[in-house]
């Protein structure tokens, strides 16, 4: 509820009038106190809060403002899934590279390795993602041709083709979240490997192979667990810059195109969306952390 609160509150602060920006600007006043009238503009607040409540617990949004006749739910079926592809090919690529990088910088601690992992990862997470993106594009797209430039796919493309063209937005936002993972995996497996219980299995003649399978990773991993699960929201609904320059017709994108519209039940339902997501990864975190740490378990029993 109270996030319907604040959506609704966040949407209705335009300080445009809605009714002449879907008109256009030359319409007449007719036209555009017709268009108040037909879209609710011009009805109480609760009234609107009511039919946005109710939106909401029938799953029926109605209509888009900016494109008469068309389903909200139409328009953002095709943006989710899009930014769900994105989104899923950017952590296969992601979590393993930033999960094996912060391993080895905790096994090489204040070496070359490690100054040189750590370096890299901050340098990379300094530059937004839509900067490597473009030079990804230049370099990769357009001066060696291995990669399409642009990542809409056409329309009968197959899975992999599809995978195809939007490995370039994958791999930057690999860039910027390699470092900031790294990171954390890092100071996580730094306190594993100096905990007793990793001594101890050490002096029963495990491997480290064994020991970071058994003892290490599950410790460590809990702290990255719950950073991915936190940045879900914005790799979903975030990635603006991102799409803009490849092209991409995910969330983020169709956000940004319903709040200059305006077109209240198209940014509404995206935006819920986009904090649905948020909560669900959030709770698959605590969740998977809960799996990993018995006490949690306990904690959450209590």
């Amino acid at each position: 509820m109270l996030i319907l609160i604040a959506l609704f509150a966040l949407t209705r602060v335009f300080p445009n009038d809605p009714a002449r920006q879907l008109a256009g600007p030359f319409a007449s006043e007719e036209r555009v106190q017709d268009l108040n009238d037909r879209l609710g503009f011009e009805d109480p607040l609760p009234t609107q809060f009511g039919r946005l409540f109710r939106d909401v617990i029938t799953f029926d949004f109605g209509e888009s403002f900016s494109q008469p006749g068309v389903r909200v739910v139409d328009l953002v079926r095709p943006a989710l899934w899009n930014s769900a592809k994105l989104v899923g090919l950017s952590l296969l690529l992601t979590l393993p590279l930033s999960i094996f990088g912060g391993i080895m910088a905790a096994r090489k601690k204040d070496t070359l390795i490690d100054r040189s992992i750590v370096s890299f990862g901050l340098a990379s997470a300094s530059i937004p993602d839509f900067v490597s993106g473009v030079l990804l594009q230049f370099l990769i797209g357009v001066q060696l041709g291995w990669l399409p430039a642009l990542s809409n796919a056409p329309r009968d493309a197959g899975f992999f083709t599809s995978l195809r063209f939007i490995l370039l937005p994958a791999l930057a936002i690999l860039f910027v979240y390699f470092g900031y993972i790294a990171r954390i995996t890092r100071a996580g497996a730094i306190t594993a490997f100096e905990a007793d219980y990793t001594r101890t299995a050490y002096m029963k003649g495990l491997s480290n192979r064994e020991v970071i399978r058994k003892h290490v990773l599950k410790n460590a991993l809990q702290p990255t667990v719950a950073v991915t699960g936190t940045q879900m929201g914005y790799l979903f609904g975030g990635l603006v810059g991102l799409e803009v320059v490849f092209n991409y017709p995910g969330l983020g994108r169709l956000i940004v195109n319903a709040a200059n519209a305006p077109d209240f039940p198209l940014l509404q339902t995206a935006v819920l969306v986009v904090a649905i997501i948020f909560m669900l990864a959030t709770l698959t975190a605590d969740l998977i952390i809960a799996w990993m740490n018995p006490r949690a378990r306990l904690d959450l029993g209590e």
